[in-house]
């Protein structure tokens, strides 16, 4: 057939069922207008963050692979499933969730699942599983919650760092490592966020999901093509990692920075790219085909697109879908353009330095990472008593609100970040808190660098709950927007060093007094009601 006459069947097709058509159309611009505010924060994150750039990729691709299951879904036998309709009720719940929760991505994972829903339901199941896969490799376009990203991040600077150096020694070069740090004697370097590996992981699982599909071998090779771009991308950033560590050695601390740093970045990328290749000419090459055989990348005529029209006039239930979703969008921005309640509260930089015999000395964030924190005021020192030489480092992070993406960072996926081992971590409950002595729940993590070791107490002041649990805090963060119309809160975090000399019996018994006889300024400081601390000001 050729393209002229291909292109004739599709105006007449599109003329024929101009209606349907616009109704589907009238359907995804709701859809987007919907799930704008998730929808535009993913752009950003594509334009901004360099593990996410692929991601304007990922729509097009999808689009590719509809095209190649055009002849399959073309012979299946097409009728509307209600079953969709739950689906589509399940992806609008989300819409309201990551609304009022302020997390976005689930905003994200709930536009997906709208879109599944209403493919379904348009189409049937049979049919929607002939188009799995471009509908699952939208899932690849969607940024990981922040607290996910953080702890991945984290757990694989700690591994770069030991593959790395590892490497480094295997040439001959004497070094010591530390947490994230290399130490080369002359030079130091930190294998930080930005050299963990995930501007190659997800990219690559991206694309070795597409290969995985593509390649038409047994569906264990499939899945082991898949899931080998995780340790291909922790091997070769290591090996990066210890690359540059050899060029330091040798030629100075300029190998590690500017262009070179960045140019090696590429350099493993597509190093990372010809490994799945050359696994898939493996797996050819024991079967005794040739990798162009089993690896068609055809381009189908955009003409096959036509199957995926709608074939039925609009029915009385797509209005409703389309009035649902525009009903569901409506009343979560009404519940969001709601005055905020905002406690009225004593500015934390007048928090105590001098508390019993406790004497403190304020402390600074850095502004590079205040921008990050985003928190509306914050309070840190150091306090030390005369009985005891050891100090209590006391962090106060106060969140006014949490529903536009400015939230409680959890320490649990932040002190890895320095280097730092959890060699315990635990819930405790500390007895007489309070004026009515009644008991505290907070998180107890024991954490250790080299010879170094730390106690850590924190826990989660929201609203009037202490809460220990990072996911009850987005829970709650949810039902009191809905219901209290307040999303304040702030996070609580005590350490203190472990001296060896001591044990950490003594450690607890530090950070549990600071925490008793500071009770009554953070209940004077932090909102403990509805309305929050009404002597204020």
């Amino acid at each position: 057939m050729t393209q002229a006459r291909r292109e004739a069947q599709l105006d007449n097709y599109m003329a024929s069922h101009w209606g349907a058509l616009l109704t589907a159309v009238v359907l995804l611009a709701a859809l987007l207008f919907a799930f704008r505010e998730g929808l535009l924060l993913m752009v950003d994150w594509w334009e901004t963050s360099p593990e996410y750039n692929h991601g304007y990729l990922i729509p097009f691709v999808a689009a590719y692979l509809l095209l190649l299951c055009a002849e399959r879904f073309n012979k299946t036998v097409r009728r509307t499933a209600p079953g969709g309709l739950i689906v589509v009720g399940v992806g609008l719940m989300l819409l309201v969730l990551g609304e009022l929760s302020t997390v976005y991505t689930i905003i994200q994972y709930g536009f997906l699942v709208t879109l599944i829903g209403l493919v379904i339901y348009s189409v049937g199941w049979k049919s929607a599983v002939t188009i799995w896969a471009p509908l699952a490799y939208l899932f690849f376009m969607i940024p990981l919650p922040d607290f996910i990203y953080a702890k991945l991040s984290n757990q694989l600077q700690l591994l770069s760092s030991q593959f790395g150096v590892a490497f480094m020694r295997l040439v001959g070069i004497s070094v010591y490592l530390e947490g994230n740090v290399i130490d080369l004697g002359v030079f130091q370097l930190q294998v930080a966020e930005a050299c963990s590996g995930l501007r190659y992981l997800f990219p690559l699982m991206s694309f070795g999901f597409l290969c995985a599909y593509l390649f038409q071998g047994k569906t264990w090779q499939k899945i082991f093509l898949f899931l080998s771009s995780i340790p291909i991308t922790l091997l070769m950033n290591s090996f990066r990692v210890g690359v540059i560590g050899v060029l330091v050695e040798y030629y100075g601390i300029s190998m590690a920075r500017g262009f070179l740093h960045d140019f090696e970045g590429w350099i493993v990328f597509m190093a990372c790219v010809g490994i799945l290749f050359f696994e898939m000419w493996l797996f050819t090459a024991i079967a005794g085909r040739k990798l162009a055989d089993v690896f068609d990348v055809k381009v189908p005529p955009l003409a096959d697109f036509r199957v995926y029209l709608p074939e039925s006039s609009p029915s009385a239930i797509s209005g409703i879908l389309i009035v649902a979703i525009l009903a569901t969008s409506f009343a979560t921005m009404r519940v969001q353009d709601r005055e905020e309640i905002i406690p009225e509260l004593p500015p934390l930089n007048t928090f105590p330095l001098r508390i019993n015999s406790w004497q403190g000395v304020e402390q600074a964030i850095e502004k590079v990472y205040l921008d990050q924190l985003k928190l509306t005021n914050y309070f840190m020192a150091s306090y030390i008593r005369p009985s005891d030489s050891t100090p209590v480092d006391l962090y106060i992070a106060y969140y006014a609100s949490q529903r536009k993406g400015a939230a409680v960072h959890s320490p649990k996926a932040c002190l890895p970040g320095g280097g730092w081992d959890m060699v315990a971590f635990d819930k405790i409950s500390i007895a007489d808190v309070g004026p009515a002595g009644e008991a505290l729940s907070a998180n107890r993590v024991l954490i250790k660098l080299g010879d170094s070791q730390q106690l850590v107490y924190y826990w989660f002041h929201q609203r009037d709950r202490n809460i220990t649990n990072e996911y009850l805090v987005k829970w709650f963060i949810f039902w009191d927007a809905l219901t209290r119309n307040r999303t304040d809160g702030s996070l609580i975090r005590l350490v203190t060093p472990v001296d060896s000399s001591e044990g950490v019996s003594a450690a607890d018994e530090r950070i549990t007094a600071l925490i008793r006889d500071s009770d009554p300024a953070r209940a004077y400081f932090l909102p403990n009601g509805l309305e929050g601390n009404p002597d204020a000001g």
